[in-house]
């Protein structure tokens, strides 16, 4: 939650969206964080700060998912898994893992790039949550990383390499340096992030898993061990369940403050900012409210700066979407059209799965925010395809979606669908009704726990009359997440299977609104 500049508090959490796994370094006087993208693209996407509680997106590291032929179809819970984000000889480095493929790296002089084309480090099944160092004082670079149990039989340890410091290869066949299942009560100890300070190598690691979890310190005078451990966040008696995973930066005044996640359902993975000490005692980190999360706190010395958080709202000027919006696969050439005006016209693209958003690539989306809101954007369908469709979406493993579709007898109406987990084809949420003007202003109010009303405006006075605004559609729809992915807002257009081109739909003026924090309903 962006905070104003007179305010001498910020309030958690600071990113409230899916900003998953995030991680965060600072150069110079700027911060930078980069978070997880799963199967979305553009991927790694990259965000600016300066006083470390409002933030901007400027860009994404990742333009195409690689090898491109796997992510030619949607893999929500596949692809770029939990980065790390690290300055070094001039250049920005990423290194994440893909757990069907291995450890990838790419790097850039400047933070909007150019960017390198995915190098792979180390291949191979489960390899996860990788993180380098470099060394100043030996100029060695090391790796380290975890592991899933999905595609490698093991988990709950952290293995370690030397690198070359060049940063594109290992330098050994690596060693087991944390091995949780020796710890009394640690599992799914994952995520590392890898730092040298005050004589010691630190793992900052989470354990415990997503919703219940903890964040775990480990050291060692040696990089390759051993290592002592100790549990320095953990939700205690607040409200901030499973807090952990994320990364530790210090500021030009040397202050010392740590971005974690919590994981909040349909929300996805919001991002907190804590305070963090290091103890003159016995030198370990402490953070939060002695290991405890803050729900708010003084902001960081550091210069004021304006409230901003990540644009949401978008006018697609000559047709081109936003740096928020993401598909949900590799994109193709004709899905969406550049133009002269304002306006996002999609293809009506064809395909035989148009009863399952979930199975589509075309679907545009961004993230949920993570409280209430009201989202709005004007649709104009332009295709005489009888079958054809457009609409906004709610998507997640299950979803719901309003808009407008081309029927068999020419005619354009207004349809309200939905699809449950289990279901493979969508059935509908509301009968269609006419919107013989071809377009319709939709709306869904997402309210506490992500239930969301879907509402429409066609401007049609046969159905009570024009000027009275808009309209209930069916029931409340709880969106649900992905399995490691929040939900989704989406907006689409597809057409049957067919010959020739399907026609286009125009989206204009896609807005949200967030309103204040009220019961469920």
């Amino acid at each position: 939650m962006s905070a104003a500049p007179d305010d001498p508090v910020y309030r958690n959490p600071v990113l409230d969206a899916d900003w998953s796994d995030p991680d965060v370094i600072r150069v110079g006087d700027d911060f930078y964080l980069t978070a997880s993208s799963f199967g979305r693209v553009p991927g790694l996407p990259l965000l600016h700060s300066r006083d470390l509680v409002n933030w901007t997106l400027v860009g994404h590291a990742l333009q195409r998912l690689e090898p491109e032929g796997e992510f030619a179809v949607p893999r929500h819970d596949c692809g770029v898994w939990a980065p790390s984000l690290r300055h070094h000889d001039g250049r920005f480095w990423i290194f994440w893992g893909d757990p069907d493929q291995g450890i990838f790296q790419v790097n850039a002089p400047e933070i909007r790039g150019p960017w390198t084309r995915p190098h792979l480090v180390k291949a191979g099944k489960g390899l996860i949550d990788p993180c380098p160092l470099w060394d100043d004082e030996t100029g060695e670079a090391y790796l380290v990383h975890a592991w899933a149990k999905s595609r490698s039989g093991v988990k709950n340890r952290l293995t370690g390499h030397r690198m070359h410091p060049h940063g594109t290869e290992l330098l050994d066949e690596g060693k087991v340096i944390v091995d949780g299942d020796r710890l009394p009560g640690w599992f799914t100890l994952e995520g590392p992030k890898l730092y040298r300070h005050d004589g010691w190598f630190w793992i900052l690691a989470p354990a415990g898993g997503v919703e219940t979890g903890w964040q775990g310190a480990f050291r060692s005078r040696a990089f390759f061990g051993p290592y002592e451990e100790k549990v320095v966040l953990e939700q205690k008696d607040t409200d901030v369940n499973g807090p952990h995973q994320g990364g530790w930066v210090r500021t030009p005044s040397g202050e010392d403050w740590f971005l974690h996640f919590q994981q909040r359902g349909a929300y996805g993975r919001v991002v907190h900012l804590q305070p963090m000490r290091w103890d003159g005692g016995g030198g370990w980190p402490v953070i939060g409210d002695d290991g405890a999360p803050v729900t708010e706190h003084r902001r960081p010395d550091l210069p004021p700066q304006k409230p901003a958080a990540p644009a949401t709202d978008d006018d697609f000027p000559g047709g081109r979407p936003g740096r928020q919006w993401q598909w949900t696969a590799n994109p193709r050439d004709g899905w969406a059209t550049h133009h002269s005006a304002d306006g996002l016209r999609l293809t009506c693209v064809r395909t035989p799965d148009a009863h399952d958003l979930r199975l589509l690539p075309n679907v545009l989306t961004q993230r949920l925010p993570g409280t209430p809101c009201t989202v709005e954007v004007d649709l104009r369908l332009e295709s005489g395809e009888p079958g054809a469709r457009a609409g906004l979406a709610v998507l997640g493993d299950a979803y719901s979606w309003i808009g407008l579709e081309r029927g068999p007898d020419g005619t354009v109406r207004l349809v309200h669908r939905f699809a449950e987990t289990v279901a493979e084809q969508e059935r509908d949420a509301a009968p269609p009704r006419p919107a013989p003007g071809g377009r319709a202003r939709l709306r869904v109010d997402i309210g506490a726990g992500a239930r969301c009303r879907f509402s429409y405006d066609t401007g049609d006075d046969t159905q009570g009359g024009a000027g009275e605004g808009f309209r209930p559609s069916g029931q409340v729809f709880a969106a649900t997440p992905w399995r490691w992915v929040g939900a989704l807002l989406g907006l689409v257009a597809v057409a049957p299977t067919g010959q020739g081109h399907a026609g286009t739909a125009t989206f204009t003026q896609f807005r949200i609104r967030i309103q204040e924090k009220r019961a469920d309903r």
